[in-house]
């Protein structure tokens, strides 16, 4: 995952708030059948659940093979300051 900070947009519109954002790059999560993980932040967890849930069960190859991996996706939280981009995998059972 990676992390984009728009500073000079915050600067511009953005009031201040005390924090915004509490994922850090490496962090990993872990959606059990679909289901937002503890901890997640909500409004990211709206931008990706349209995701995770198909992968969850099984599904994937989304818009007819835009990721090389099928069971896969690529996608950011629609924070427009700070924009986080996931990498979202579906798991064996196992976690593999």
């Amino acid at each position: 995952m990676r992390i984009a900070i728009h500073e000079d947009l915050m600067h511009l519109y953005e009031n201040p708030i005390g924090n915004a954002c509490s994922v850090r790059q490496g962090d990993v999560f872990v959606s059990i059948g679909g289901k937002r993980p503890d901890g997640f932040c909500e409004s990211a967890w709206k931008s990706l659940e349209e995701f995770v849930v198909p992968l969850s069960m099984g599904q994937g190859d989304f818009y007819d093979g835009w990721m090389r991996n099928p069971l896969s996706a690529m996608v950011s939280c629609n924070d427009g300051f700070r924009p986080v981009s996931f990498l979202l995998e579906a798991l064996e059972e196992d976690g593999t």
